[in-house]
């Protein structure tokens, strides 16, 4: 669980954070982004088992999992708001086009959001997009599943265990059955008998021999349904069919947790972080590393909230923005290296998060000088360099990447 001080220490990070290049002579010089998608149907129709919910599931204008024209439109929003920060950055000129490098996951709605996004980031550019073909599985964003990387579901299992504490996943359960229980007054209404998410213990799924450990219970079918209000929410639903008009933003914004608690639990713990980040860790350490002159100044890998909770968990890293619970990765935000150089050369890493607030998705904000996505410095775990907490010497952050991901790939 989250401490009062890491919380602290991220809302000091982020009114302090912008200003690290006036207290120390740096300048961003290439930025690195793992953005998860943008806003998404349910992967399934209907989205929950029948009896999950009193009533029918709202229709959404596309299929299952994929993007949708309005998480498109916030994509485009977020990526003018991106697109004036790079160039206020140095990292993109202001006419022209940049040296822009993005690689995506094979799904829809990850070549989607690469797409939309690249659009208003470069408009009229041919901006270089590398992905497999579409539903063809790819080992870089899904190496655990792919067989890709060494992986002892056994030990996985453990790991998530000891991480979740002594009390373990039901007490977890426990701590939030309060926001179970007002789940099952959204899903059910008036009682209705075997209706809900909150009947079934919640523990660890049966381990599967390479795979990645799962939830059962309560807490897994939970997390899914907190995920679906959301996506409702931020699509721009009316609020009559946001939870079938008895959902609040603010019941929104708490089961969010829910979410955030799933990956804690499952994507978070190093053991797991570590190989599921084996693919991502290589691109990301590569496209910051010294000596290739002609690397593009902006790379952007477009992936899902696993992938972006993995790396956290990597590297220590804890944000929260408004409308969300802490830690829970948004639709289409993204964990942003910036490389920062002095003016001797010597080259350093931090990390960001940057989002559109869950309001600004829904209303599909559009960004000004007096209007600003959610950003905020994230210190990165062990690194102090020049007396900034969080701060990484370039050498450290490669180390860490290096280091931090699973030894040996099949």
């Amino acid at each position: 669980m989250r401490s009062i001080l890491h919380i602290a220490a991220a809302i000091l990070l982020a009114w302090t954070g912008s200003t690290v290049e006036a207290q120390t002579g740096l300048r961003v010089d290439r930025v690195v982004m793992l953005m998860r998608h943008g806003v998404r149907s349910p992967t399934k129709a209907p989205p929950m088992p029948v009896g999950t919910a009193a009533e029918a599931w709202p229709d959404w204008p596309v299929k299952p999992g994929y993007l949708t024209p309005h998480g498109a439109e916030a994509l485009r929003r977020l990526g003018e708001a991106d697109r004036a920060r790079f160039i206020a950055d140095g990292v993109m000129p202001r006419t022209g086009c940049a040296a822009l490098h993005i690689v995506a996951d094979s799904d829809q709605r990850t070549i989607a959001t690469a797409d939309a996004w690249a659009a208003a980031v470069a408009p009229g550019c041919d901006v270089d997009i590398t992905h497999r073909p579409q539903d063809v599985a790819d080992p870089i964003f899904s190496p655990i599943g792919e067989r890709a990387v060494a992986f002892d579901a056994e030990t996985a299992r453990r790991a998530v265990l000891a991480d979740a504490g002594p009390d373990g996943i039901a007490g977890e359960e426990r701590r939030l059955r309060p926001v179970l229980s007002r789940l099952d007054m959204i899903l059910c209404g008036p009682a209705h008998a075997g209706c809900g998410v909150a009947g079934e213990p919640s523990a660890l799924a049966p381990v599967k021999p390479g795979s990645r450990p799962k939830l059962s219970g309560a807490l897994d079918r939970a997390s899914t349904v907190a995920q679906i209000l959301l996506l409702e929410y931020a699509e721009g639903m009316p609020m009559r069919d946001v939870g079938w008009g008895r959902a609040t933003a603010a019941d929104i914004a708490r089961a969010s947790e829910l979410h955030a608690v799933e990956f804690r639990l499952l994507a978070r713990p190093r053991y797991v972080a570590a190989a599921n980040m084996a693919g991502i860790a290589p691109l990301i350490r590569d496209a910051l590393r010294d000596g290739q002159a002609d690397a593009p100044g902006i790379t952007m890998i477009s992936g899902h909230d696993t992938n972006v909770a993995s790396l956290a968990g990597l590297l220590g890293l804890y944000w929260q923005v408004p409308g969300l619970a802490a830690d829970d990765p948004s639709p289409g935000g993204a964990i942003v290296f910036e490389r920062l150089v002095d003016g001797s050369g010597h080259r350093y890493v931090r990390a960001v998060y940057r989002s559109q607030t869950l309001d600004q998705m829904r209303l599909l904000t559009r960004f000004d000088g007096a209007t600003r996505p959610y950003r905020a410095v994230i210190p990165i775990a062990t690194c102090n360099a020049r007396g900034v907490r969080g701060l990484c010497t370039l050498e450290a952050f490669e180390t860490l990447m290096t280091a931090g991901v699973a030894a040996s790939a099949r």
